[in-house]
C-alpha cells in the first residue's frame, strides 16, 4: 500500500537498532537496555510489590526478561483506554543446561538445550559467546555477557559424510549441537567458575543461572547500497526497539486520549506460557493496577479494556527469491516496502477487517507504506502473541511486523529502512 505523503528516511534509527542488538544478547539484557532508555526519557520503575499511585508520567515494570511500560497523561480518567504495542524479547538459541560441563575424547564441551525453534545449521561453525543472568547466594542477580569467541559447534567434515550433498544435512539435537570450548579434562563447575571470574565474583557466589549462547559477529549493513541489515535477534528485538522509540515519542506528545503502552514479553518462542509470557498474568495485572491506582472500579476496568487496541509487532516472511513457491502467489512482501499486516483467518494471527483499518489509518497519518502478508494455503502458518493477547484479555489485537529472510537463524536479514518505517507507524498509532 502506498501513501500520498511518504515519510523521509532516517538511517540513524537503524544505526541505533544495530547498537541495541549488540547490547542485548539475552532477554535480560534487552529489558535492561530498554529500561535505561526509558529512564533517560523520564520514565521511572515501579515495583510489583509496592503500592502504586495515581501520578501522571511514564512508568515501567520489569519481571525477569519481560518489561511493561506505560505513560499516564495528566488528567487521565480511570476508564481511559490503552493503546498497546506488543513484542517479545526472546529468540531461538542454545541454552546452557543445569550441569553444563561436558566433553569427550579430550574435548571440553558445554551441555546445551535447544530453546524454541532455531535453524540449527545456522549455529554451526559460528563463533559464540555466552550471556544471561547469574543469581548469587544472597538472592541478588548479575548480568553477564561474554561477547567474544568462546564456543563453537563444529560441523562434520564433508569427507566423513559425503551424503550431505545429496541427502541434505541431518542434525540430532542431542548429539550434534553440543559446542566445544577447549581441550583437556572435564571438571565439574568449570564454566560457572569461569563466569564468576569474568564477573569479578568470588568462587561459589553463583548458585543459579539462566545462560544462552549468541553469535559474536556484530550486526552489519549488507548490499551494494547498504539497503539490507544482517543481524542476530531481529526476531524480535527489532520490534522491542521500535516500540520503545514509539512510546518515548508518544509520551512527549500533547493531548493524548489513550495511555500508550509497550509490552515486551519473554518466552514467545516456546509458547508464551510463563509468568513473563503473553499467556501469563503480567499485562493484565499491570493494566488493571493502573486503572485501580487512578481510583477506578471494575466497571472502569471493563470500559478501558473494551476500547483498548493492541498492535502485536513481530517479524514476518519476506518473499524468498529462491523459494517463491513457498509463499502465497498474490502476497509477496518485500524488504523496504514498509511494515506488514499479518492475516490468517484461522486465528494464527488476530487481525480482522476492523484491525486492518486501524493499522492503515496509523500508517497513512505517518506517511508510511505498508504491505499484507498471508501464508500459502498449503503451508502451515506461524503464530504470535497476538491471538493470545486478544483471547486472554478481550482486547482488539492486530498482528503486524517487518518482512525478513532467514527467520530463526542465528543471523537474520531485513531491509534497512523498515525498522524506521515500523517505528513511525507505531508512534502514529500510540499518539492517535
Amino acid at each position: 500500500m502506498s501513501t500520498s505523503t511518504p515519510v523521509r528516511f532516517d538511517r540513524g534509527h537503524t544505526d541505533d537498532l544495530l547498537s541495541f542488538l549488540t547490547a542485548a544478547p539475552s532477554p535480560y539484557h534487552a529489558v535492561t537496555v530498554t529500561a535505561e532508555r526509558l529512564e533517560k526519557a523520564g520514565f521511572r520503575q515501579v515495583r510489583e510489590t509496592d503500592a502504586w499511585d495515581a501520578t501522571a508520567g511514564g512508568k515501567y515494570v520489569i519481571r525477569g526478561g519481560a518489561l511493561i511500560a506505560w505513560y499516564v497523561p495528566e488528567g487521565a480518567d480511570p476508564h481511559t483506554p490503552f493503546r498497546i504495542v506488543g513484542a517479545h524479547t526472546d529468540s531461538p538459541n542454545l541454552r546452557v543446561k543445569p550441569d553444563p560441563d561436558s566433553g569427550a575424547h579430550g574435548w571440553r564441551q558445554i551441555a546445551v538445550e535447544i530453546y524454541g525453534g532455531p535453524l540449527l545449521n545456522s549455529w554451526l561453525d559460528r563463533d559464540l559467546g555466552i550471556a544471561g543472568r547469574l543469581t548469587l547466594r544472597d538472592g541478588s542477580q548479575r548480568l553477564i555477557n561474554i561477547d567474544r569467541p568462546l564456543l563453537r559447534v563444529p560441523q562434520l567434515a564433508i569427507h566423513l559424510d559425503r551424503s550431505v550433498v545429496s541427502d541434505g544435512l541431518k542434525l540430532d539435537k542431542q548429539r550434534h549441537m553440543q559446542p566445544i570450548w577447549g581441550l583437556g579434562q572435564v571438571h565439574e563447575g568449570d564454566l560457572i567458575r569461569f563466569l564468576e571470574e569474568e564477573a569479578g565474583l568470588s568462587a561459589g557466589e553463583v548458585t543459579g543461572w539462566d545462560l544462552m549462547t549468541h553469535s559474536v559477529e556484530p550486526p552489519a549493513y549488507l548490499g551494494r547500497d547498504r539497503e539490507l541489515v544482517a543481524a542476530p535477534r531481529l526476531d524480535n528485538l527489532l520490534s522491542v526497539h521500535a516500540g520503545a522509540a514509539a512510546l518515548i515519542a508518544a509520551a512527549a506528545a500533547p493531548g493524548l486520549s489513550y495511555l500508550p503502552v509497550l509490552a515486551a514479553f519473554d518466552h514467545e518462542e516456546n509458547g508464551s506460557q510463563a509468568d513473563t509470557g503473553a499467556d501469563g498474568p503480567l499485562l493484565g495485572s499491570v493494566l488493571e493496577r493502573s486503572v485501580f491506582a487512578r481510583g477506578g472500579t471494575y466497571e472502569d476496568r471493563a470500559r478501558a479494556f473494551a476500547a483498548t487496541i493492541c498492535l502485536s509487532s513481530d517479524v514476518g516472511h519476506a518473499v524468498h527469491p529462491n523459494y517463491a513457491e513457498r509463499h502465497d502467489p498474490t502476497h509477496h512482501p518485500r524488504p523496504n516496502g514498509g511494515p506488514i499486516l499479518k492475516v490468517n483467518v484461522n486465528q494464527r494471527y488476530a487481525t480482522d477487517g476492523a484491525g486492518r483499518a486501524v493499522f492503515a489509518a496509523a500508517c497513512e497519518r505517518a506517511g508510511v507504506p505498508w504491505q499484507s502478508f498471508v501464508s500459502n494455503n498449503a503451508m502451515p502458518c506461524g503464530t504470535t502473541i497476538g491471538p493470545i493477547t486478544a483471547a486472554r484479555h478481550g482486547i482488539q489485537t492486530v498482528d503486524i511486523g517487518v518482512a525478513c529472510l532467514s527467520m530463526h537463524s542465528a543471523r537474520e536479514l531485513c531491509g534497512s529502512d523498515d525498522p524506521y518505517l515500523l517505528a513511525n507507524a507505531l508512534t502514529s498509532f500510540l499518539q492517535s
